[in-house]
């Protein structure tokens, strides 16, 4: 069996995704199961190393990890070791840009969250610096992995839904401001000094959604709100919030697909899932959520008649078929784990590039600029 050791810098995963998604559930779910499987006698082991700016926390998410990884509370030695070949960033936005690029220059291959920076110019700025080191890079994008999304890419490469002709898309909760329920979110997300606002977290997340799943966004109107304007943080000291709660926007597509999507942390859900994907086509239609996807074929389409004077008499859920589980899912951030270490050792092909996370952020951007201007915004291409 020929192994492949790989050094991974792993830097802010105190927080809760960098914990729960990065580290248990992906790089230490990957090393206890005897690392990633390349062919019957080869295979990739990360070899992780903890970096974050509180000890302590290392210390417990490092022996709750149950793979007994280093830690450190200095990146900058680490970048000069050839141990660790890969650099991974999921500390808050407005740190990522300068320490990505620290790590380029360091010769190291890149892995990182998004947004990848607080704006277009230093994100694309990020894509040249890789470009002209050499490096291989990618950004997190879950959400294609997620079984619902995979669901529902099935039912659209069958022809399911004929002519696509809309996607409404609803994602959000009720975030607890914290006085009297603990906050559920961190507070840094309600500072827009901090890099926080749902703008520039979610629409990120729409860009490689809408362009992978449906088609290339060609342009954006977008409106705003901050609908709470005073929370507490993590100690319990009240603050004013800077930054955007909630996002009502618009996309046109290139082939003529409109898209909705509302992103909130102020709505109480009543829905099928924490995201709701709606797909109506000229065939058929879906819902698609986290895990599960409910489709409606033409034939099995109720004709409702308005009349508010009575009782409805159609089941409007009845008639929905669940998409069975074909396949076993994999968790969607360790199954771009996966992908993104068989690039980097095996050359393997890995399209969700430093350059699709510039594309991520010039959406928010726009998405920001077009709140402003209260007018639809074109998206230029980026290269």
């Amino acid at each position: 069996m020929t192994t492949h050791k790989i050094g991974i810098i792993m830097n802010g995963v105190t927080g809760r995704m960098g914990t729960n998604q990065h580290l248990l559930r992906s790089i230490a779910a990957i090393v206890k199961q005897g690392g990633v499987k390349v062919s019957d006698d080869e295979v990739i082991i990360p070899d992780p190393v903890l970096v974050g700016r509180n000890e302590n926390k290392l210390k417990k998410i490092a022996d709750l990890s149950g793979i007994n990884p280093p830690i450190s509370t200095d990146l900058k030695p680490l970048l000069k070791d050839s141990r660790y070949q890969i650099y991974f960033d999921a500390q808050t936005t407005d740190r990522r840009y300068d320490a990505v690029k620290q790590a380029i220059a360091a010769g190291k291959h890149i892995y990182c969250e998004k947004p990848v920076a607080l704006n277009t110019k230093e994100a694309q700025e990020l894509w040249h610096l890789a470009q002209k080191a050499g490096v291989k890079n990618g950004v997190v994008q879950d959400k294609l992995w997620l079984p619902g999304i995979m669901k529902l890419k099935q039912l659209i490469a069958s022809g399911f839904f004929g002519e696509i002709l809309s996607v409404r898309g609803e994602f959000g909760y009720w975030v607890f401001e914290g006085d009297t329920i603990p906050i559920q979110r961190p507070s840094w997300n309600y500072r827009k000094e901090e890099g926080g606002g749902v703008i520039l977290d979610m629409l990120c997340h729409w860009r490689y959604l809408v362009d992978n799943v449906f088609g290339n966004i060609k342009s954006v109107s977008c409106l705003g709100a901050t609908h709470i304007k005073k929370r507490w943080d993590e100690s319990g000291k009240p603050y004013k919030c800077t930054a955007d709660d909630s996002a009502y926007a618009t996309f046109e597509l290139e082939n003529g697909i409109i898209c909705q999507f509302n992103s909130s942390w102020c709505v109480r859900v009543r829905r099928d899932d924490l995201l709701t994907l709606q797909v109506d086509g000229t065939k058929g239609s879906a819902v698609a959520g986290l895990r599960d996807c409910v489709s409606q074929q033409y034939n099995n389409t109720p004709r409702p008649v308005w009349n508010p004077d009575i009782e409805n008499p159609i089941d409007f859920y009845g008639s929905w078929a669940k998409v069975p589980s074909q396949v076993v899912y994999d968790n969607a951030f360790r199954a771009e784990w996966e992908l993104f270490l068989k690039h980097v050792v095996k050359n393997e092909p890995f399209r969700w590039t430093l350059l699709e996370g510039a594309k991520g952020v010039q959406l928010a951007n726009l998405g920001l600029d077009s709140w402003q201007k209260r007018a639809w915004v074109n998206v230029p291409e980026l290269k």
